[in-house]
């Protein structure tokens, strides 16, 4: 059942499910920005999640009801705020002095 509190807002619950740090069930999941076997990172309702693993393998990916599930070796989970700038590689600043 969905709260209603974020229903009137117009933002759906967002909810993060694991199981022996091998599935994982995401919702209020808006956009997923990158993803490869050792990390994956969407946008939440709640901010920029980062996932890191080996072997992570994207299972579902229904952003219209903002749901994703994954399965791998969870090993790290990571939030970020929202509208800050994203790399697999450290960070923008990290980038520019390359």
């Amino acid at each position: 059942m969905e709260d209603k509190r974020f229903v009137s807002k117009g933002i759906k619950p967002h909810n993060v499910s694991i199981e022996n740090r091998e599935k994982m069930n995401i919702t209020g999941v808006l956009n997923v920005i990158s993803f490869d076997e050792e990390s994956v990172i969407m946008e939440t309702e709640m901010g920029i999640l980062t996932v890191r693993g080996q072997g992570l393998h994207i299972n579902k990916l229904n952003l219209d009801e903002g749901q994703v599930s994954l399965d791998g070796e969870i090993v790290n989970l990571n939030y970020s705020e929202k509208g800050g700038i994203v790399s697999k590689s450290g960070g923008f600043i990290s980038r520019m002095f390359r």
